[in-house]
C-alpha cells in the first residue's frame, strides 16, 4: 500500500469539475445534505453488514489537498486559480455527519450515511466514501455469510495474496474480521488494526526438506506450543497424517506440549478429514484439531458440514476477500435535500421510471422497531427528521412500493432504536487507526436480534424497510410533480 497515494484525490473528475462549476456560480456555500445507501443485498441474501464507515471517518478527519495536489490539478487547464485557493484552504470541519454504527446489520434502501455540508466539501466525498463502504461492507456480509455457515467453528481469513491490491488486502480484512472472522493472515491488518494473526507453513516448507517427516520435525522444534502441520504435499493419508503423528509422539509431546492441528488444502476434503480424525484419534490426539482450507465458500462449508466432516476451523480466501460470488456492493451517493437562505430544509428527488430506483427525499432518520416479547426487529422505517414516533401509540408499518401490504402495530407492544449517529466534529489529525473490536461485538449481537428466517442464504425473509405516512406523502407529491 503506497503511502504517497492520498484519498482525497480517489475523486470522480466530475466532483471536481462540478466543484469548479459551484463556485463559479457563487453555489459553494450552499448546505447539502447526501445520503449513501445501497438497493440490492450480496448473494441474494437478507441483509448487509456495514462496513467502511470508521475507514471514511479517518480519511476525512486528515483531508486536506497538498502543494503536489494543487499543482496536479492546476496542470490539467480545467481550474481556475480562484478554485486551488479554495481547495487550498478547503475545511472538513464545515461537514455534519450522521452514520449508522459498524457492524450493524441494514437492508436496501436506507440511508447508512447522511452528510451534510457545503456542496462542494459534500461531493468531493462521495467517491471516497462509496469506496471506502462498498468495498469493506462487501467483504464483511460475505465473511458473515461463511462464519454463519461454519456454525461456530472459527474461520480465518486467508486472502491477501488474491485480494485485489494492497489495500483491498488490507483494510478487506478488517473489515472480514468486522463480519465475524477470528483472525486474518495479512501481518498489516495486525499492525495496524490489532486484528489476531494467524499462520503456520506452506508446502514450500515441506518441499525444502529432505522429506515431509524432517520438515515436520523441525517446524515443531521451533514452535512445540504451536504446531500446526500442513500435511496434502505428498499424499495425505499415505503419509502425511502418519508423518504428524510421529512428529507429534517424537518432538512435541516430550517437548510437554500437546500438538494443535492439521491441515487439508487439497483434495476431497470430507472424506479426507473424516480418515484422518479417526487416525488422530486412534493415535491419542483427539484433541489435535482439523483445519480446512482450498476455495471454501459458504455453500462449500456448509455442505462439508452437513456431511459430517469432522473440521474443526476453516481458512479461507480468494472467495472471501474478492467476494468471489458477488463482487459489487452497488452503494450511491445521492442529494437529498439543501437548506434554503433562512435555513429551512428543501427536499430533493432524483425520479425514475423504476421506481425502486426513484430516491427517498428529505433529512432523514431511520429507526428500528423491536417486538417488546421477543425483542428482534420488526422493521426499519425512515422518517424525517422533524417526526417524532411515539412507541406508546400505535403505529402503522406499510409497504412503501406496495402501500396497501399494512402491518398495525399496538402502541406499547413495540419499542424502537435510532440507527443514524451523530459523528462529528471529527477527532483530532493523525489519530490511531479505527480499531474493529467494538464493531465485530456489535454484529455478533446485533444479528441475535433478527430471525432467523431473515439470515437463510436461500430465499430469506423479506425484512421491510418502510417510509413514514409523511415522508411517503412528500416522495409521492415529488414523484407526481416531476411527472
Amino acid at each position: 500500500m503506497n503511502s504517497s497515494w492520498r484519498a482525497e484525490l480517489i475523486a470522480d473528475f466530475y466532483e471536481l469539475t462540478m466543484a469548479e462549476g459551484y463556485l463559479q456560480n457563487n453555489r459553494e456555500d450552499n448546505i447539502t445534505y447526501f445520503d449513501l445507501f445501497y438497493r440490492k443485498n450480496p448473494d441474494g441474501g437478507g441483509f448487509a453488514i456495514l462496513s467502511g464507515i470508521d475507514h471514511f471517518f479517518s480519511i476525512l478527519r486528515d483531508f486536506r489537498l497538498t502543494e503536489d495536489d494543487l499543482a496536479y490539478l492546476q496542470s490539467l487547464g480545467k481550474f481556475s486559480s480562484e478554485f486551488l485557493d479554495y481547495l487550498r484552504d478547503i475545511d472538513m470541519s464545515k461537514c455534519t455527519v450522521w452514520a449508522v454504527p459498524e457492524g450493524t446489520p441494514v437492508f436496501p434502501g436506507e440511508p447508512l450515511m447522511t452528510v451534510r455540508g457545503p456542496i462542494i466539501q459534500a461531493q468531493l466525498v462521495e467517491t471516497v466514501a462509496l469506496n471506502c463502504v462498498n468495498h469493506e461492507s462487501l467483504i464483511a456480509t460475505k465473511a458473515n455469510r461463511m462464519v454463519r455457515a461454519a456454525e461456530g467453528r472459527p474461520v480465518v481469513e486467508f486472502g491477501a495474496r488474491r485480494a485485489h491490491g494492497a489495500s483491498a488486502a488490507v483494510w478487506g480484512a478488517r473489515a472480514a474480521y468486522v463480519g465475524g472472522c477470528v483472525a486474518t493472515s495479512c501481518t498489516l491488518s495486525g499492525q495496524k488494526f490489532g486484528v489476531p494473526l494467524s499462520g503456520t507453513m506452506a508446502h514450500s516448507w515441506v518441499q525444502l526438506f529432505e522429506s515431509e517427516l524432517e520438515s515436520f520435525r523441525a517446524y515443531a522444534r521451533v514452535y512445540p506450543d504451536d504446531c500446526t502441520l500442513l500435511v496434502d504435499t505428498y499424499d495425505t493419508l499415505k503419509y502425511g497424517i502418519p508423518n504428524a503423528i510421529k512428529t507429534f509422539n517424537e518432538v512435541v509431546l516430550p517437548a510437554g506440549h500437546r500438538p494443535k492441528g492439521i491441515r487439508i488444502d487439497s483434495g476431497d476434503l470430507s472424506y479426507l478429514s473424516k480418515k484422518a480424525r479417526a487416525m488422530l484419534d486412534d493415535a491419542g490426539f483427539p484433541d489435535c484439531q482439523i483445519v480446512a482450507s482450498n476455495a471454501l465458500d459458504e455453500y462449500l462449508v456448509r455442505d462439508l458440514l452437513r456431511q459430517g466432516a469432522p473440521v474443526d476451523a476453516f481458512g479461507i480466501g480468494e472467495r472471501l476477500i474478492t467476494a468471489k460470488s458477488d463482487p459489487v456492493f452497488g452503494g450511491v451517493y445521492k442529494l437529498v435535500a439543501v437548506e434554503n437562505a433562512d435555513g429551512a430544509i428543501q427536499p430533493k428527488i432524483k425520479v425514475s421510471e423504476n421506481m425502486a430506483k426513484t430516491t427517498i427525499p428529505g433529512f432523514k432518520q431511520v429507526y428500528r422497531f423491536f417486538d417488546n416479547d421477543t425483542q428482534h426487529a420488526i422493521a426499519d422505517v425512515l422518517a424525517l427528521r422533524t417526526e417524532k414516533i411515539d412507541p406508546s401509540h400505535d403505529y402503522l408499518l406499510f409497504d412503501p412500493l406496495e402501500p396497501w401490504k399494512t402491518k398495525p402495530l399496538r402502541g406499547g407492544t413495540y419499542n424502537i432504536r435510532p440507527l443514524l449517529e451523530k459523528r462529528t466534529p471529527l477527532p483530532p489529525p493523525n489519530g490511531a487507526p479505527p480499531s474493529p473490536h467494538a464493531a465485530k461485538e456489535r454484529c455478533a449481537v446485533e444479528l441475535g436480534l433478527f430471525w432467523d428466517e431473515v439470515k437463510r442464504f436461500e430465499n430469506p425473509h423479506q425484512y421491510y424497510v418502510d417510509l413514514s405516512r409523511e415522508l411517503w406523502n412528500i416522495r409521492q407529491s415529488m414523484v407526481e410533480d416531476a411527472h
